[in-house]
């Protein structure tokens, strides 16, 4: 299995570019947002009362244990994001407005700016050379943050 260390410099290599790395910090976080709210929108018959469980939460729960396996440190950064879009997903079901509808909203936007960010990288995003790779974009922008703040790896 590869680092952690491994995987962001392999993400990285197709991520140079100045404007699609700004792309990528926008999109990104987009996707995997749009991804918690399109599951968030499929609850599961185990909640009780005021109790909201979705195929998010137990999603989320296989992603921190797979980021756990490659950085503590990032699956506690990543468990906090994962909960603030929890939160904000419960927040938005309490307006009018259609889950799934506004999920795949962003998460068409998104993808469509990656592409272009991608086009203008002139790289394939790496997730043709290994899946894991879009597991990996949300950690890679969150290393970044962790080295301003001097946290480890």
């Amino acid at each position: 299995m590869k680092t952690i260390h491994q995987w962001l410099e392999d993400y990285g290599s197709s991520h140079r570019n100045h404007t699609n790395k700004l792309i990528h910090w926008i999109c990104v976080p987009a996707i995997f947002f749009s991804i918690v709210g399109l599951l968030y929108a499929i609850p599961l018959p185990l909640g009780s009362g005021r109790t909201y469980i979705s195929v998010a939460h137990v999603v989320l729960l296989l992603l921190i244990i797979y980021y756990l396996r490659l950085s503590p440190s990032l699956a506690a950064g990543m468990l906090l994001i994962g909960i603030l879009c929890l939160w904000l997903w419960s927040l938005i079901a309490t307006t009018s407005l259609v889950i799934w509808q506004v999920a795949v909203g962003i998460f068409v936007l998104a993808w469509i700016g990656q592409f272009i960010g991608h086009k203008i990288e002139g790289a394939k995003p790496s997730f043709f050379k290994d899946l894991q790779f879009l597991l990996i974009g949300p950690a890679w922008l969150l290393s970044f943050i962790y080295k301003k703040a001097g946290i480890r790896l």
